[in-house]
C-alpha cells in the first residue's frame, strides 16, 4: 500500500502545486490555457513521436487491450445517456453531453503522467495506442449521437466532416502518424534531434499536472452536482471495471500488459467533455462539475485500481 502512496503522491502533488498557485495567484490564471496548449500542441506530440519511433509500435497495437478499452467506453456512453435521460429527466442533447462526460477519458494530461510514474516507459507503447485511436473514435461517436439526437441537428454528412476536421487538425494525431511513419521506416534521430525530442517529452508530465491542476480553479460546483458525480463514477469505476472482466476474465490477457489499458481507463474526465459541452451548448454545467469531481475522486480510485492491479 505504501508503494501505491508513493506512485501517486508525486502526481496529485503537482496537481495541487498548480491548484494552490493559481488560486493564490502565484501563477497567472489566463496563463493556464498557455500551458496545457504548450503541452497538447508541442510538449506531447514529441512525446507521441518519439515513444512510438523509437519502439516497436506494431506489436503494441494489441486489439485484446484496446477492444475492451473502447467497448467499455460505448458501454459507459449509453449508460450514462440512459441514467441522465430515465433518471434525471434530462431532453436528448443534454444526455448525450451527460453520456460524453463519463466517457471521454483525460489520456493525456492526467493518464500519462500516473502510467508512466506506476509502470515506467515499458507502459508508453499500449498506452499511446489507445491514445492515438481516442480523440478520433469518441469525439466522431459523441457528435454523430449528438446530432441524431438534437432537435436542430445539423446532416449527418456535415457533422461527419465537422468530426474528420476536428481529429485531423489535432497535433497528437501528427505526432504519433509521424512516429509511426519514422517507427515502420526505422528513422534514427542525429543527436541533437534527439536531445531535443527527449527534453520536450520530459516536459509533458510537470507541465501537464501542474496545469490541469490549475484549471480546477475555474470549475466551481454548481446545482448539476448529482449527475456530474454519476457520470464521475461511471468514469472512474465502470469504465475500468468493464475493461478488467473483458482483458482478464474473457480475453485472459496477461495482467502485466492488461494493466496499462485497465489503468487507462480508470482516469477522470478529460477537459474535451467540456469543449463538447460548449460546442452543442447542452450540459455544460455538468462538464465542469464532472471534471472537478472526477479528479477529486481520482485520488482515491486510482490508489484502488492500482492495489486491484497489484501496482
Amino acid at each position: 500500500m505504501l508503494d501505491i502512496v508513493f506512485v501517486i503522491l508525486p502526481i496529485f502533488a503537482l496537481m495541487a502545486l498548480g491548484y494552490v498557485a493559481v488560486l493564490r495567484r502565484l501563477y497567472p490564471a489566463e496563463g493556464v490555457k498557455s500551458l496545457i496548449a504548450f503541452v497538447n500542441n508541442f510538449a506531447t506530440p514529441c512525446l507521441l513521436y518519439h515513444s512510438i519511433s523509437t519502439s516497436d509500435f506494431r506489436s503494441a497495437f494489441n486489439l485484446s487491450i484496446i477492444g475492451p478499452f473502447y467497448l467499455g467506453a460505448f458501454v459507459c456512453f449509453g449508460l450514462g445517456i440512459l441514467i441522465a435521460r430515465r433518471g434525471f429527466d434530462n431532453r436528448p442533447g443534454e444526455s448525450v453531453a451527460v453520456g460524453f462526460s463519463g466517457t471521454f477519458t483525460n489520456t493525456v494530461l492526467v493518464g500519462l503522467p500516473i502510467l508512466t510514474r506506476a509502470y515506467g516507459n515499458e507502459a508508453l507503447p499500449v498506452t499511446l495506442s489507445i491514445i492515438g485511436l481516442h480523440g478520433a473514435i469518441l469525439l466522431t461517436l459523441g457528435m454523430i449521437t449528438m446530432e441524431l439526437v438534437r432537435r436542430d441537428g445539423q446532416p449527418l454528412g456535415k457533422t461527419l466532416i465537422v468530426a474528420v476536421r476536428r481529429v485531423v487538425s489535432n497535433p497528437l494525431i501528427w505526432g504519433i502518424a509521424a512516429g509511426i511513419i519514422g517507427s515502420i521506416l526505422e528513422i534514427k534521430l542525429i543527436e541533437p534531434a534527439e536531445a531535443f525530442f527527449v527534453m520536450m517529452s520530459q516536459a509533458v508530465v510537470p507541465a501537464a499536472l501542474f496545469g490541469i491542476g490549475g484549471a480546477l480553479v475555474e470549475f466551481k460546483l454548481s446545482e448539476n452536482w448529482k449527475q456530474a458525480l454519476v457520470a464521475s463514477l461511471i468514469k472512474l469505476i465502470v469504465h475500468p471495471a468493464i475493461a478488467y472482466v473483458l482483458m482478464i476474465w474473457v480475453l485472459h490477457v496477461p495482467m502485466d500488459i492488461a494493466r496499462y489499458g485497465i489503468l487507462l481507463s480508470a482516469m477522470p474526465a478529460g477537459v474535451n467533455i467540456y469543449v463538447f459541452a460548449t460546442y452543442y451548448d447542452r450540459g455544460v454545467s455538468v462538464a465542469t462539475n464532472t471534471i472537478l469531481i472526477a479528479t477529486v475522486l481520482s485520488a482515491l480510485t486510482i490508489s484502488g485500481w492500482l492495489f486491484i492491479l497489484a501496482l
